[in-house]
């Protein structure tokens, strides 16, 4: 009567102390025993015993189906088990109940439709079941922004939506299986390896380039030092290598012609691909391979190092990336649907990017899934190792738009120090689930903590050291929130939304050097499993603070823990 009936799935303790603590009954799923064990790993051969099953179907019908099957194995002494828990977990499940009163209680409700559902994926629910008073936590064909080829694709027509610009905040990405993508990135590529053999020429010159936005000055001051910001250095010409004094008037050429287009650019027509025939791109990367990776020289001429000074400084202003971009032109290749770090590669190279791209056959990752994204070269490292952010934030309803912003978060570093020079995945995915197989490398700075997480409190102590203390609120907070806004508004359009629905997400930044947030992908159904003291905690202030939200907001003296409203419509 009073419709506090919950239901989860997945490895959700937090949610469920939480909700039985509201006393909330919990209405178990069926099969939670060695039969769903048995049936998930051989689910393409045998279906569980809880009725008819409709493509998989079975849990939709377990979750809302009104008809009896949620009843546990009373009568027996075998535990509840939940498959999807570390054994630990599952200790941890049955010494909540040790005198079976929840399960007891589950059998009472077993015919009655669940209140509030959380799960870890939507299919487990069926829409057609749900009843508008039904709270669950995800929506659906959130794919637009949640998985890489749909954040890609929404992003690029964000200048259409409203007056923002991706490049500002989206590290600039293109989708592999779209011939006209395909081939704006091979542009890019080259146009981008010409700006760079540029940069490298200055740099070999001893003048380094006019960056876009300096470094603050009070950043330099007490406590700075340079090793907490990445500056990869090429190789120095080495005696007896190859000279190659007409690269770079052939770069100038391009950049110039590059900039002429950039400069008459219009919203609502194609731009022209410049100088896409007039030099033999092959022999260009080539060579400019052996001048960024292999040590080779360059000639450099008085009028042509002002030429590159005036020239990137006109391409800045046109360019939002081009100093986070950096010399060496690496890029990141990513499957378009995968999570957690699976299938993604760095590389330098135009020929090996779409070599990779069509040498994996795998359904996920053929062409047709892969995006290629701009890597961050010029980032923020701290005590020279790369980190990422995750943050939380809440949407609890698409019309209006409302979004709620986590004030905690936490950092994740990598294993190994920070470098150009080596692409491999410890030094570069800072997702735990890449970093829990990378023991800690001997060079690593011992300051970086052994259990590789911080959280956003001890990030701004660090800031304050640097002299940075008003860095995390008033540039990485505001470019957060930006950037998740204007994600969400990019694919609005495309998200089915209900009534009575939320979801959490979690959105994956790098910072810059000059601290600006660079987003990465935003996640739904992010991990909620700890790794580190800072996460078991924040993980279980986050769940506790979304039941907050979610069902105590209409009482307006209830708290929202530490959620913060920063947009209704």
């Amino acid at each position: 009567q009073e419709k506090k009936i919950f239901t989860i799935q997945g490895p959700y303790p937090i949610i469920r102390r939480e909700l039985r603590a509201r006393g909330w009954v919990e209405r178990k799923l069926p099969g939670t025993g060695r039969q769903l064990e048995q049936h998930r790993s051989h689910q393409n051969t045998q279906q569980l015993e809880i009725g008819p099953s409709n493509g998989g179907g079975g849990q939709k019908e377990a979750l809302l189906n009104p008809c009896g099957e949620a009843q546990p194995f009373l009568g027996t002494t075998a535990p509840l088990h939940y498959p999807w828990l570390p054994a630990e977990k599952e200790e941890e499940q049955c010494d909540e109940d040790p005198n079976g009163i929840h399960d007891l209680m589950s059998y009472l409700v077993r015919d009655r439709l669940p209140n509030f559902i959380w799960t870890n994926f939507l299919d487990a629910t069926d829409p057609e079941l749900l009843q508008q008073d039904n709270i669950v936590n995800h929506y659906a064909r959130v794919d637009a922004f949640t998985t890489k080829e749909g954040l890609c694709l929404s992003l690029q027509k964000l200048p259409w939506i409203e007056q923002a610009d991706p490049n500002v905040f989206f590290p600039r990405c293109y989708r592999l299986g779209i011939m006209g993508e395909r081939e704006a990135f091979i542009e890019d590529f080259r146009l981008t390896a010409a700006r760079s053999l540029l940069k490298l020429a200055l740099e070999e010159a001893g003048d380094r380039p006019v960056r876009t936005q300096q470094v603050p000055n009070s950043a330099k001051g007490a406590g700075w030092h340079r090793s907490h910001i990445s500056h990869p250095k090429h190789s120095t010409a080495r005696p007896g290598s190859p000279l190659y004094p007409e690269l770079v008037e052939e770069a100038l050429e391009v950049c110039e012609q590059h900039l002429s287009v950039l400069q008459h650019q219009d919203i609502d027509r194609s731009t022209p691909s410049p100088c896409r025939t007039c030099i033999d791109w092959d022999r260009f990367l080539q060579q400019y391979y052996r001048v960024a990776h292999e040590g080779a020289g360059l000639v450099l001429t008085k009028q042509q190092q002002k030429q590159c000074q005036n020239l990137l400084q006109h391409l800045a202003d046109q360019l939002p990336q081009l100093d986070m971009e950096g010399k060496l032109n690496v890029w990141i290749l990513k499957p378009g649907a995968e999570s957690q770090g699976r299938g993604i590669i760095c590389t330098t190279r135009l020929e090996e990017v779409l070599q990779l791209a069509w040498s994996y056959t795998a359904p996920s990752v053929q062409m047709g899934r892969w995006v290629v994204q701009k890597y961050v070269e010029r980032l923020l490292t701290i005590f020279g190792t790369k980190f990422d952010i995750r943050q939380w934030f809440v949407v609890t309803d698409w019309k209006p738009l409302t979004v709620w912003f986590y004030q905690d978060c936490y950092l994740r570093f990598c294993s190994r120090p920070f470098s150009l020079c080596h692409l491999e995945r410890a030094r570069h995915l800072c997702n735990v689930s890449v970093q829990k197989w990378y023991k800690t490398s001997p060079d690593q700075d011992p300051r970086v903590p052994p259990d590789k997480i911080w959280s956003n409190k001890e990030f701004q102590e660090y800031l304050a050291q640097l002299g940075q203390a008003d860095a995390w609120h008033q540039v990485l907070v505001p470019g957060m929130k930006a950037a998740i806004l204007s994600a969400l508004r990019s694919a609005q359009d495309q998200v089915r939304f209900r009534k009575g629905s939320f979801e959490l997400y979690g959105a994956d930044f790098l910072v810059g050097e000059d601290f600006q947030p660079w987003l990465l992908e935003i996640n739904s159904c992010p991990t909620m499993s700890p790794s580190s003291a800072v996460t078991r905690q924040l993980c279980a202030n986050v769940q506790r603070d979304t039941l907050c939200l979610v069902l105590d907001r209409k009482n307006p003296t209830s708290s929202t823990g530490a959620f913060e409203l920063i947009y209704k419509e």
